[in-house]
């Protein structure tokens, strides 16, 4: 396995801090509370790349894993048993798919990193609910209907997601542009190229 080069630990470890302190942002809306962990773990692909995008977020829910209390009810194993563990491992599934999916554009654009945030919000909604289905039902008998797990912890929680791939996006966008990103093997002139469709 290649070694972390000691600007990559470092923007690392930096993820992993944000993942964790967006966990703890809690904005409530309406009756349900959002936190901004679903942003840091988009933005952890994008501007570090597919590998170490999701080190990072492996190396976070590992963190909590191991006892650390980074998760939003604390840590430990026994997360595994929680039946939304399942978004935490879609998070590190997401971020090395976003980071994937954004060096492979020709031309960096607000739309395109729209698209392949979706893309992974898509990847957490499928592992997440499923996850949440089969524990809820065959671990802590605590039995939900699958159209109950899509619509609870897929429709409902669609709206304010779709608003944090919006500005993940944006913000990778300003990252782009200012040249933040690791790996980005986009020429120059893509970077151009996105400023000037911007204007």
């Amino acid at each position: 396995m290649k070694r972390l080069q000691l600007r990559e630990l470092v923007l690392c470890a930096l993820f992993i801090a944000l993942i964790t302190i967006g966990t703890f942002i809690r904005i409530p809306v309406g009756t349900d509370v959002y936190t901004l962990q679903f942003l840091f773990t988009l933005l952890a692909g994008l501007m570090l790349g597919a590998r170490l995008g999701a080190i990072a977020v492996g190396a976070y829910v590992l963190l909590g894993l191991l006892g650390v209390p980074v998760f939003a009810s604390g840590g430990g194993p026994a997360y595994l048993l929680q039946p939304t563990f399942g978004y935490l491992l879609g998070f590190i599934l997401q971020a090395g798919f976003c980071g994937k999916f954004a060096r492979s554009l020709k031309h960096i654009s607000f739309r395109s990193l729209l698209a392949g945030n979706f893309g992974g919000m898509v990847i957490v909604y499928l592992i997440g609910i499923s996850w949440f289905y089969l524990v809820s039902n065959y671990v802590i008998d605590a039995p939900i209907a699958l159209w109950a797990a899509i619509f609870y912890c897929g429709i409902l929680q669609a709206g304010p997601d779709f608003l944090l791939c919006m500005a993940a996006a944006g913000l990778g966008l300003r990252c782009y542009r200012a040249g933040l990103w690791l790996n980005a093997a986009q020429a120059s002139t893509a970077a151009a190229s996105a400023i000037k469709e911007a204007d």
